[in-house]
């Protein structure tokens, strides 16, 4: 397939992060192809410009809104926009199917839904994969890879000072119940910095709670801090760590995703479909299923020996 191909996808990072496996089968079978996402711009960013895709449009585009309504008057820039691509690959939750049949509308021919909703049977980037079959195309590793530029590896080199390589910690995640609690991130942190390992926390704005803590608690000369870094600079900061350390979240499948060694908490999510499958990926999962059964001890032997 030569010409445009279009994606789009929303959801958080760790979702477009999940998907890249897919967006690199679609790369490899059409190198010639000119693929642009269509999703959060702060997001998809990571892959734009950086090997999977060539342009990218905005998903909280105002005149997008009339293309969830059955009945309204689609927008003519955006139809022709959307008929300007030969392939459409759309990620977007559509239950009455209004999207899709707008889009049909809007003059796009052929056109593919793979659904968000991740079940139980594969790794999440293996069903984010599913609806390229009807391409003939099959996913054979599930490990995302991403691509950062000269600009961002720069921008990282500027960030990190040329200081010596740091275990990266990200105490949050997009929900409370798969994080650790913060009185072990304080430990875990305290029990590095005893061994001589510099630390980078990494934090978004979900985790104000957790950074704010643990910048009362750590010693300054020590510590840095990575917050609201763009994530195409925050991966390639995060390719320069020593060892990463964290929960299910989409920061944890970025490091993973840049090729740190990650270790990595496990507590109510399943690994064998959330965890990323790259190398060097080590995952602490209790029995019981309980994130308070991981021992500070667990955590910091693992860390230490990457």
């Amino acid at each position: 397939m030569a010409g445009r191909i279009l994606v789009i996808r929303g959801g958080a990072v760790g979702d477009f992060i999940l998907t890249l496996p897919a967006l690199a089968l679609l790369r490899e079978a059409f190198p010639d192809a000119h693929i642009e996402l269509l999703g959060y711009r702060h997001i998809v960013e990571v892959a734009v410009n950086r090997w999977y895709a060539q342009g990218s449009r905005h998903i909280e585009y105002a005149a997008m809104a009339g293309f969830f309504n059955p009945k309204a008057e689609l927008d003519p820039a955006l139809c022709a926009y959307f008929a300007g691509f030969q392939q459409v690959i759309s990620y977007l939750f559509d239950p009455d199917e209004y999207f899709t049949g707008n889009l049909r509308r809007a003059g796009v021919r052929h056109f593919l839904t793979g659904n968000p909703k991740i079940g139980d049977h594969a790794h999440a980037a293996t069903q984010l994969a599913e609806p390229l079959h009807q391409l003939a195309l099959y996913l054979e590793s599930p490990a995302a890879r991403i691509f950062p530029h000269a600009e961002d590896r720069a921008a990282a080199m500027a960030f990190l000072e040329g200081k010596d390589r740091p275990i990266a910690l990200h105490p949050g995640s997009g929900s409370p119940r798969k994080n650790w609690p913060i009185d072990r991130w304080r430990q875990l942190a305290a029990r590095l910095l005893d061994a001589g390992r510099p630390l980078l926390i990494v934090g978004g704005e979900s985790d104000t709670r957790q950074i704010d803590d643990l910048r009362a608690s750590l010693p300054k000369e020590s510590v840095r801090f990575a917050v609201g870094l763009p994530l195409p600079v925050l991966g390639a900061v995060l390719a320069d760590c020593r060892a990463y350390v964290g929960h299910d979240s989409g920061i944890s499948h970025l490091a993973a995703a840049a090729g740190a060694p990650c270790v990595l908490l496990f507590g109510p999510t399943d690994p064998s479909v959330w965890a990323p499958a790259n190398a060097g990926i080590t995952v602490i999962r209790p029995e019981s299923g309980a994130l308070t059964d991981i021992s500070v001890d667990q955590a910091a032997a693992l860390a230490l020996g990457l």
